[in-house]
């Protein structure tokens, strides 16, 4: 690998092969205004339900993350080649092509964004630590008031404008702009202002300290900056022209079949992209995926799923996964019955069994959130395990409330995904050997699903909270204040140790504050962690370069291919 923090470079080599499938992923757009809330200058998470939010994405992967890549198998070997088509099949296909409403998840919109826009900073594949692209530095020097992004000189968008500190200020003032529905207005909405001091840097306030905010940078489309001159005639417009200084230009989108990009030949980091062309098709199938990759029907995969990547790295196509901490739970909606009540919470944890789980849905090749952080963290703590089954304290609560009048009866909601509806009829026949218990499994769209998310009206569904840094993404799942608090828990020490770990720069502070989070979460059972995220992608074994950053987002400018 070669790595260097000053040019902001940090690639592995590892490997791939075609595809024409196509399958169209929704989105779903939800309501409520946060505009009042960003003009009063509140904290990060005390941000109402907001208007326009519009995500992308699979069923089982519906919550923020971030993390770092790592790659395995051996690929072609040698130098990168120059030339060639990759055909890449993604999970979702995006509304638009505005990076504000673009995901950067690997289950989302990651590849697209990086091709048409590069990055301004990436974390280390090994490390974690911040590594910068376009940018090459984002300092702060009063514990993360207030930062100075600096830029690379002479940066220019494909339309040959200038990619300045006055186009990523207009850039991060849209994300603040409920009317542009960004996922990740959240995120945007700890900024209080921008300043251009010079064409290559500017002036961040915050407004409350965020030592972190690089990672927030890294984990979102924050990371992507469009050129303004392209933005202004209006989103259907830069639909058909869209913008950036990435490595490859937009030549043809056909919605729901192909978008179709070639080499930027004015990329600033020369001899980079190395392929001439990439074709990127949708599929939300796995099992489709897999196939294609295997029977030379694409070149690049995206996954999601556990068992296929496993399969794959078995018979020698190269593999990365992003080494996230957290995981995929069982939200559990506290703000109703029968989940406001604890007993109802904890007997429905004791009584399922994640390891059957896994077997049904990734054939006993998923990861087990034992933990909340993996050992490689700081802040694990392997006395503070999240889940321990225990039939008999299960059937002991189930029969309590019963007797009380309260019997537990609730729906999960879920979509017709494959993972899904293995994972919620799972759950269903694993508590139907128990008594006093029901489960329905009610199977919805997944925009209608997605909306649930912000109206509140489940029982129990799928969530998330997977990261590198804990900082933004485990305070917005569980955070009382937090609009993608999905389950809905409100508790004064999670969220003063939440508010700790995101404002402090001391590690041993850091470590007390995550473990009362730990603890917090195990004691009050908002959810029930069942596998370690997949942020997956796996290449044919002529294909080189695939290197992922943040939540498993597959950097195109590296990858080559062996004709």
């Amino acid at each position: 690998m070669s790595c260097s923090t000053a040019t902001g470079r940090c690639y592995r080599k590892n490997s791939g092969s075609r595809t024409s499938c196509r399958k169209p992923s929704g989105c779903g757009t939800v309501t409520d205004s946060l505009l009042d809330s960003l003009l009063r200058g509140t904290m990060m998470f005390r941000v109402p339900l907001f208007r326009s939010i519009a995500v992308c994405c699979t069923a089982l992967v519906l919550a923020a993350c971030g993390g770092t890549g790592v790659g395995t198998g051996t690929g072609p070997g040698g130098d990168p080649v120059a030339g060639g088509t990759a055909q890449i099949l993604q999970i979702s296909e995006p509304r638009t092509l505005d990076p504000v409403a673009l995901g950067n998840q690997w289950v989302i919109n990651a590849v697209l964004g990086n091709a048409l826009y590069g990055t301004l900073m990436v974390n280390n594949a090994d490390s974690g630590a911040i590594e910068y692209s376009m940018a090459t530095d984002f300092a702060t020097r009063d514990g993360g008031a207030t930062f100075e992004l600096t830029l690379r000189p002479d940066l220019r968008f494909s339309d040959g404008t200038a990619l300045d500190a006055a186009a990523v200020k207009f850039n991060w003032d849209r994300f603040a702009d409920p009317e542009n529905g960004s996922t990740y207005i959240e995120d945007a909405a700890v900024i209080a202002s921008t300043a251009v001091v010079n064409p290559t840097t500017l002036r961040v306030t915050m407004r409350h300290p965020a030592p972190h905010f690089a990672y927030t940078i890294v984990e979102s489309s924050m990371n992507w900056i469009a050129s303004p001159q392209a933005l202004q005639p209006g989103r259907a417009e830069f639909d058909r022209n869209p913008v950036g200084a990435g490595p490859f230009t937009l030549q043809r989108w056909a919605r729901q079949d192909v978008i179709e990009l070639v080499k930027n030949p004015n990329y600033w980091d020369a001899p980079k992209p190395y392929l001439d062309r990439i074709e990127l098709r949708t599929s939300g199938d796995s099992v489709q995926g897999y196939n294609t990759l295997v029977s030379g029907g694409s070149d690049v995969i995206i996954s999601s799923n556990w068992g296929s990547i496993e399969k794959l790295k078995n018979q020698g196509f190269p593999t990365g996964v992003s080494p996230l901490h957290g995981g995929q739970h069982l939200s559990m909606n506290m703000r109703r019955a029968p989940f406001d009540d604890i007993r109802a919470r904890r007997a429905v944890a004791a009584a399922v069994d994640v390891n059957a789980l896994n077997l049904t849905i990734y054939n006993g090749s998923g990861e087990l959130p034992t933990t909340l952080f993996r050992e490689t963290s700081p802040y694990y703590a392997p006395d503070l395990p999240l889940h321990t089954p225990d039939p008999e304290t299960a059937q002991r609560l189930f029969d309590e409330l019963a007797a009380e009048g309260k019997p537990v009866k609730f729906t999960f909601t879920t979509t017709a995904q494959t993972e899904n509806r293995l994972l919620a009829e799972s759950v269903q026949a694993q508590l139907s050997a128990f008594g006093n218990v029901e489960v329905e499994v009610k199977v919805i769209d997944i925009i209608d699903l997605i909306k649930l998310r912000y109206t509140h009206d489940f029982d129990m569904m799928t969530g998330g909270a997977f990261f590198d840094d804990p900082e933004p993404r485990l305070g917005t799942a569980f955070h009382g204040d937090s609009s993608r608090n999905t389950a809905g828990i409100r508790d004064e020490s999670l969220n003063e140790a939440l508010d700790t770990g995101r404002t402090s720069t001391d590690v041993e502070q850091r470590k007390a504050a995550y473990r009362t989070v730990q603890e917090r979460l195990i004691e009050l059972m908002p959810a029930i962690f069942y596998t370690r995220t997949v942020a997956g992608a796996a290449t044919g074994k002529n294909v080189g370069g695939l290197t992922m950053y943040g939540a498993g987002s597959v950097r195109p400018e590296e990858l080559w291919i062996v004709e």
